[in-house]
């Protein structure tokens, strides 16, 4: 996957052939000239996604990220697909190889699990929360939701069409 931003890399802002400093001024660590080209960029970069949430908002729902970790990919790979056919989600991707440390009775606890990111409508969050904790093994499942904020019209129109409306 490509990294985003591209800093110092051969081309990328902040590396500028032939101006040494260049990158520290990208980042907005002096008063010149290159902070504020680099404000300038950061407000093209928030109105470019202002529009792209008021594009997006005429033909999808909200949606949003959600999380939740398995204790293994058998337990991962039962609660995704409880998921997608009660179309909860349009998508859950099983991440494998998370490493979780958390307080826990009293104690600091580790253990390997595997995280489910899973792609829905901000309507179900709801019923996902409810299905997760009804199926889950965890006294206390971890789900948590992020809002998404724009992306590709195409698969959030798919996101909408691939999930039940509540």
């Amino acid at each position: 996957m490509p990294r985003l931003g591209g800093w110092g890399r051969k081309g990328a802002p902040g590396a500028a052939a032939g101006k040494p400093g260049r990158r520290g001024a990208e980042m907005g660590r002096d008063l010149g000239s290159g902070c504020y080209n680099s404000l300038a960029r950061v407000g093209s970069l928030v109105r470019s996604l202002s529009s792209a949430q008021m594009e997006s908002a005429s033909t999808t729902v909200p949606s949003i990220v959600v999380y939740v970790t398995v204790p293994n990919r058998e337990a991962g790979k039962k609660l995704a697909g409880s998921i997608i056919s009660e179309k909860l989600a349009a998508c859950v991707n099983i991440v494998p190889g998370v490493e979780s440390v958390y307080w826990w009775e009293g104690k600091v606890q580790s253990d390997a699990e595997e995280l489910l990111i899973i792609k829905t409508r901000e309507s179900l969050l709801d019923s996902l929360t409810e299905h997760v904790k009804t199926n889950h093994e965890y006294d206390v499942p971890e789900v948590i939701a992020l809002p998404i904020q724009g992306g590709n019209l195409k698969y959030l129109d798919w996101l909408k069409n691939s999930t039940r409306e509540n």
